[in-house]
C-alpha cells in the first residue's frame, strides 16, 4: 500500500508528489504553511519511502497507483502538487482522473528529460555511472558540490539520496525518460500554475515555454533567489502559489 502523510487537517485536499529520490519529505517544509480550511497528503511514490514499488515500471502505470491511493484517501476533487520528477507524473495522474483534478502545481518541473540523464541509464557504464554520482557519500558530495550554481548555499541537491533504494532510483529514471512528448497531455484544460526556482537547471528554464505550448491557460511564477529546491529555498512563496487558489 502506497504510504501518505499529512499535513493539515482542513476539508480542501491538495496531494502532493515529490520528485526523484524525494519522499514525503519533501513537502515538510510547508507543513506550517498549510491553511486551516486545507490538507496536504504527500505521498511517498512507489519504491520510495515507506512504499513498495511500483508494480510496474512505466509512468501510467504509476499513475495508476496514485490514482487509487487519492480514491482511497478522499472522493473529493484534488489539486496535485508535483514537484521536479513528480510534476510529470501529476501530470500523468491528472489525465487519467480528469474532472478529478481541479487545478494542478507544478514546480521546478523538466518537461523533457536533459541529455545528462541519459548517461546514468545506458547500458553497463550508465549504472557505474550513477553509483559512482548517487550511491557513495563521495560522489554525492562532489556532485552537490558541483551543482552549487542551481542551489542556495544552505540546500543539498543530493542528499536525499543516501536513504534511498537506488535500484527504484534508477527504474524511475529510465520511467521518466520513456515518456513521449508533451502533447499527449494538451487536451488537459484544469487551471495549471508553474513555479520555477531564478536559479535553476537551464533545461527547466527552458521546459516553461514547451508547457506553456500545451497549456495556454497555464500561469508562470519565477521565484527569486531560489534554485532547484524551492519548497526549501522559497517555502512562504511557494506556499502562497499553492494555496492561492481552492483545491
Amino acid at each position: 500500500m502506497i504510504h501518505v502523510h499529512r499535513y493539515g487537517s482542513g476539508p480542501k485536499i491538495y496531494v502532493g508528489l515529490h520528485g526523484w529520490a524525494g519522499s514525503h519529505l519533501t513537502f515538510a517544509p510547508f507543513a506550517p504553511h498549510v491553511p486551516s480550511d486545507a490538507s496536504l497528503y504527500a505521498i511517498d511514490l512507489p519504491g520510495y519511502g515507506r512504499s513498495p514499488r511500483p508494480r510496474r515500471w512505466s509512468a501510467d502505470a504509476v499513475a495508476e497507483e496514485i490514482q487509487g491511493a487519492i480514491e482511497q484517501l478522499t472522493g473529493d476533487r484534488v489539486t496535485l502538487v508535483g514537484n521536479c520528477s513528480g510534476a510529470i507524473l501529476s501530470v500523468v495522474a491528472a489525465r487519467l482522473m480528469r474532472e478529478r483534478v481541479t487545478r494542478m502545481v507544478l514546480i521546478d518541473p523538466f518537461a523533457y528529460a536533459p541529455w545528462y540523464f541519459g548517461v546514468f541509464t545506458r547500458p553497463g557504464y550508465g549504472r557505474i555511472a550513477y553509483r559512482c554520482t548517487f550511491a557513495n557519500p563521495v560522489g554525492r558530495w562532489i556532485t552537490n558540490a558541483s551543482l552549487r550554481r542551481v542551489r542556495t548555499a544552505e540546500t543539498h541537491l543530493t542528499e536525499s539520496f543516501a536513504d534511498i533504494n537506488h535500484e527504484a532510483s534508477l527504474g524511475y529514471l529510465q520511467m521518466l525518460q520513456a515518456i513521449d512528448g508533451l502533447g499527449q497531455f494538451s487536451s488537459l484544460r484544469m487551471p495549471v500554475d508553474i513555479a520555477y526556482g531564478e536559479r535553476t537547471f537551464a533545461a527547466i528554464k527552458e521546459s516553461i515555454p514547451m508547457w506553456l505550448s500545451i497549456w495556454p491557460q497555464a500561469t508562470v511564477f519565477r521565484l527569486d533567489g531560489a534554485g532547484h529546491l524551492p519548497i526549501e529555498e522559497a517555502t512562504s512563496a511557494l506556499a502562497q502559489i499553492v494555496f492561492r487558489a481552492p483545491a
